[in-house]
């Protein structure tokens, strides 16, 4: 019945796709086990082979009863997603790359569906039993053409990979031959680990094992991709692709520009949207299909879809893109999170969707703007999308421990590199997105109440760091001129210091009682 109901889901007046005629529905198996002798052909009617089993009348099992078979089944894993629930309920998440799905999206992760295997393509299986799975797919690849403007003559999409790590590989190996050479943004600029990352000393990414890279960097003066800087590199390393997109630049991208640098070294353009896809989707940020060959993205950030991944391509290259995923790097593909995908592209096809995306921008200049007049920098000035790129370096302070005080307040972020940074390991920033706390209904006021909470821990982090310093010159000697905190002494501090471990404590419980004011997708 679960299949059946997603079909519905899927199920789009806007799509090409027609359904089978009722004849074929009916062969839809609704009630498999109704005439089925459980006892006679088990000595036990509730386990076969240590599985606990459903009853075969949906009418014996009430619905109180299957929501906890898996607290009675493992009740420690039980527990554990449970407080991990409430960690997201009770808290403010503002990692850019999270957001939280609607309710359809996870009945299709949890469907039936994790059970087929399907490995190739719509019609071209290597397994039986895909009928239903071929429909779900092929709704999922027209939606996802059709939200972004593609015409089908001219684009193609696989929606089979993982995640947008294997989607960029997979890209990488349709276009490109072992050690062909690739430009993207750099990682302490902005830039991502697929992009081609790697160390004096140690090649980081995959991608740069297999191809060689040199990267293209942001101003250290601005925070903006330096476009003349990345030409006369470009013109001197002569990559055979050329990449636009990121996963921590806060501001718009110049495909125009980018696609006449690589068109003067004949080379391909990529884009990697995984960070902006809702964006362009809810039309506020500049679509790139216009531009590139061939354009990368996850769907659970902006998109607001299950954690997978696709391929967009001209179509000439969407042949080479196909066997790139399979055979070449994925088995199976993951049928429950493409279910999910074909809802969410749905999803973001309505109009609802697009106020969704402008309410990102509002938050997060909202957001940027309460962080600046309470004193504090951000990278670039600002921000065009849905990201912003918070200093600390200049109050003294590393990403790490800010993000660490702000984890003990019950706010969600992550250290991140700014321009100017020498070591990511300690880097001098913090990166902030509005994608999940927009989702949760908080407007541009609730986010200048949240740029006051990211300021009062922010303030919590140099008095942890000042409490370490006061004590050294309380000591004396060599101790005393030693100006650096480690992460290691910073932590004990954080857990020994009562004054400032109860200041964090209220502050969380302030930041909890505001969070707890707003509904989670799915609530209503």
């Amino acid at each position: 019945m679960l299949l059946s109901a997603l079909l519905v889901i899927l199920a789009s007046p806007s799509t090409a796709f027609v359904f089978p005629p009722a004849s074929v529905h009916n062969r839809v198996p609704t009630s498999t086990c109704v005439d089925f002798d459980f006892e006679a052909a088990s000595p036990s009617k509730s386990s076969i082979i240590g599985i606990n089993m459903v009853p075969a009348s949906d009418s014996e099992i009430t619905e109180e009863e299957s929501e906890i078979s898996l607290a009675e089944l493992d009740p420690e894993i039980a527990s554990w997603i449970d407080a991990e629930e409430k960690r997201q309920r009770n808290g403010l998440e503002l990692i850019a790359s999270e957001n939280f799905v609607s309710r359809a999206v996870r009945t299709a992760l949890g469907s039936c569906l994790t059970n087929k295997y399907s490995e190739g393509g719509v019609g071209k299986r290597y397994y039986g039993g895909n009928e239903f799975i071929d429909k779900i797919e092929t709704i999922c690849m027209e939606r996802a053409l059709e939200l972004y403007g593609l015409d089908s003559d001219e684009w193609g999409v696989n929606v089979q990979p993982y995640s947008g790590s294997p989607a960029n590989f997979a890209a990488y190996t349709a276009l490109l031959s072992p050690h062909d050479r690739i430009m993207g943004l750099d990682l302490p600029s902005g830039g991502h680990l697929t992009h081609g990352f790697q160390t004096p000393k140690k090649k980081v990414s995959a991608t740069s094992v297999y191809f060689e890279s040199m990267p293209y960097i942001v101003s250290s003066e601005t925070g903006y991709i330096d476009y003349d800087e990345m030409e006369r590199r470009a013109k001197m390393f002569l990559p055979k692709l050329l990449i636009a997109g990121g996963s921590a630049y806060p501001r718009e991208w110049d495909y125009a520009r980018m696609r006449k640098i690589a068109d003067s070294i004949g080379a391909l353009l990529m884009v990697d949207m995984a960070h902006i896809s809702g964006l362009v989707a809810g039309d506020v940020a500049v679509s790139p299909f216009q531009y590139a060959d061939i354009v990368t993205s996850t769907t659970h950030k902006t998109l607001r879809g299950p954690r997978s991944g696709m391929i967009f391509a001209k179509k000439q290259y969407m042949d080479d893109v196909n066997a790139a995923v399979f055979p070449s790097l994925q088995g199976g593909p993951h049928n429950h999170q493409i279910a999910a995908l074909a809802i969410a592209l749905k999803e973001a096809n309505k109009p609802e969707f697009k106020e969704y995306a402008k309410a990102i921008l509002a938050n997060a200049d909202a957001l940027g703007q309460g962080l600046q007049k309470r004193g504090h920098i951000l990278a670039t000035g600002g921000t065009d999308n849905h990201l912003l790129l918070w200093n600390v370096r200049t109050l003294g302070l590393t990403g790490s421990k800010v993000e660490k005080v702000l984890e003990l307040a019950s706010m969600t972020t992550n250290k991140n590199s700014i321009p100017g940074d020498t070591s990511a390991i300690n880097p001098g920033g913090v990166r902030l997105g509005t994608p999940a706390l927009t989702s949760r209904g908080l407007n541009e006021q609730d986010f200048d109440h949240v740029a006051d909470f990211l300021h009062r821990g922010c303030q919590l982090a140099i008095e942890a760091q000042d409490s370490i310093l006061e004590s050294r010159q309380e000591e004396g000697g060599e101790a005393a001129s030693n100006k650096k905190v480690l992460m290691k002494e910073f932590l004990t501090e954080l857990q020994e210091n009562t004054d400032i471990k109860g200041k964090i404590e209220a502050l969380r419980d302030e930041v909890e009682s505001f969070a707890c004011r707003f509904d989670m997708p799915g609530d209503l």
